[in-house]
């Protein structure tokens, strides 16, 4: 950042005073909700405003890190949540229909060795590969056409290095439906209605998590972590 977008110390303050104010809205909405459940019966409007309350002291929390760090050059020692918390479910107990939604994110890291398996494929199978004046073996973009349209993403996953990528993120959705979906209906846009509240479960895959602690926690493995069904 430059000087002249420089955080003036008055900015940082009012940032600072913020994140205490919404400490303590954060403190009285969950006291609220300990007092309401002291009867033993649940209130969804406690839950709601506790929910609010947290989501309003981690964005203050996270403004305040950002004009601390550029105007002083400083961090604070609280990690705010990252984005992969899942709301709670709200599907059916006994889902009729599951929809497994998978992403798994690669880098090129051999671009020759990418080219030279795709153009093996379409040595033995010509028709593998889309007409093009220089083939599969002359371009990243025909190669990766002609690898993912002949093998299976789990495949592709498994055997990876030989094809000169390497492994970024991945995460696996479990989410219910009421009903299979017609044949054809969301080829269109397949990740468009993923329903984050009806996610049975999840997996993540990240580097991010090798270094957190893992013991006891049936959910993680290594670099992977499952959210359980709740």
């Amino acid at each position: 950042m430059s000087d002249a977008e420089q955080p003036t110390a008055a900015e940082v303050r009012a940032a600072a005073d913020a994140v205490k104010a919404a400490l303590d809205r954060h403190l009285e909405a969950v006291e609220r909700r300990a007092e309401a459940s002291s009867g033993g019966v649940a209130d969804p409007a406690a839950d709601t405003a506790v929910h609010a309350a947290f989501d309003e002291l981690a964005a203050a929390g996270e403004a305040y890190d950002e004009l601390l760090y550029d105007a002083y050059d400083e961090v604070t020692p609280f990690e705010i949540p990252g984005g992969d918390t899942m709301p709670d479910y709200t599907g059916p107990d006994e889902p009729r229909a599951l929809s497994v939604l998978i992403r798994r994110d690669y880098t090129v890291t051999e671009p020759s060795r990418l080219l030279s398996q795709a153009q093996r494929v379409t040595d033995l199978d010509p028709e593998s590969a889309d007409e093009s004046e220089w083939g599969a073996g002359h371009s990243v973009h025909a190669a990766l056409g002609v690898l993912f349209g002949e093998y299976e993403p789990d495949e592709i996953a498994t055997r990876h290095k030989e094809f000169g990528l390497e492994e970024g993120d991945a995460t696996l959705w479990i989410a219910a439906a009421d009903e299979p979906g017609e044949p054809g209906e969301w080829l269109a846009a397949p990740f468009d209605e993923a329903d984050p509240e009806r996610v049975v479960c999840r997996f993540d895959v990240s580097t991010v998590f090798d270094d957190e602690e893992v013991d006891g926690d049936p959910g993680t493995t290594g670099g992977r972590r499952g959210a359980p069904v709740r």
